[in-house]
């Protein structure tokens, strides 16, 4: 009897345990579904304010594909492989790499305060921490390059101090929750044999955390390098400045080109970043 079974069960003749009916409960049921109706309600009102005619979408694709073969193609590859060029992808890359590790230096005592469960104050200190990090979150990189552009001038030092401050509200959230996610038995056993914080955070917390702290460090270069190709076109030079000159100057091939070689070496930090990745997670 029980081979027939297993021999059943393993073609799928055993049928599935039936569903249980359960009744629309008030007033949950209504909560429910007169949230899902007012968001359709909001959805229909925005589109009607906003003026955005639907049926234009349907002709997008095409108008875009007729001026992208127009304009911009082909991409003058020879541009992208010029000596000064490929020099502002070496700046960028170097700025990408200054900002996030900057940002992350930063972000790490910001995580570590902002943490509700091993802040030193949770009157004081975390609430500043979470503000701190906050506000640098909220701010969008090309504003903070707009910023240090107005204070520094143009130049590298801008574009490095914008990243570092996107960094800090990248990362500090981050390595925040992670803190507050860690078991603290092997933490309050530190504290109990009169370690200092700092040996709390030391041998308790930074042990649950690095691999975590690893995995996000190198996301953070990575959103930090394609932040990079942006905050450039506000002056913060590499390769956004030569991005913005050519589409003053409406040379659109080279402007396909540019954009190109971003998307060529986006894919390939995507690609490098995984790859990280997939070896930090093995460590665990």
């Amino acid at each position: 009897m029980a081979s027939t079974e297993a021999s059943h069960r393993e073609r799928g003749d055993v049928a599935s345990p039936p569903r249980e009916w359960r009744r629309f409960k008030f007033p949950g049921s209504l909560y429910r579904w007169g949230g899902l109706l007012l968001a359709l309600v909001f959805l229909s009102y925005s589109v009607a304010y906003l003026n955005i005619p639907l049926e234009r979408f349907i002709n997008m694709f095409g108008r875009v594909g007729s001026l992208v073969t127009d304009r911009y193609y082909p991409p003058e590859i020879d541009y992208v492989t010029d000596p000064d060029y490929l020099a502002s992808v070496v700046d960028t890359i170097q700025m990408s790499y200054l900002g996030a590790l900057f940002g992350l230096l930063m972000a790490i005592p910001l995580g570590w305060f902002g943490s509700y469960n091993m802040t030193p104050s949770r009157r004081y200190v975390y609430p500043l921490a979470r503000f701190m990090t906050m506000s640098a979150r909220a701010v969008h990189e090309t504003i903070w390059a707009i910023l240090f552009v107005t204070i520094l001038g143009f130049g590298m030092m801008a574009g490095v101090l914008a990243l570092t401050m996107f960094c800090i509200g990248f990362a500090g959230k981050l390595f925040a929750e992670e803190i507050e996610a860690i078991d603290m038995g092997p933490v309050e056993a530190i504290r109990a044999t009169g370690a200092s914080e700092l040996m709390v955070m030391a041998y308790g917390v930074f042990p649950q955390v690095r691999v975590a702290f690893t995995g996000i460090g190198i996301y953070t270069w990575d959103v930090a390098f394609r932040a990079a190709t942006v905050v450039g076109f506000f002056g913060a030079g590499g390769m956004g400045w030569y991005l913005k000159r050519n589409i003053l100057q409406i040379e659109t091939y080279r402007v396909s080109a540019i954009l190109l070689s971003i998307v060529v070496l986006v894919l390939i930090a995507e690609g490098a970043s995984a790859w990280a990745r997939a070896l930090v997670a093995k460590a665990k």
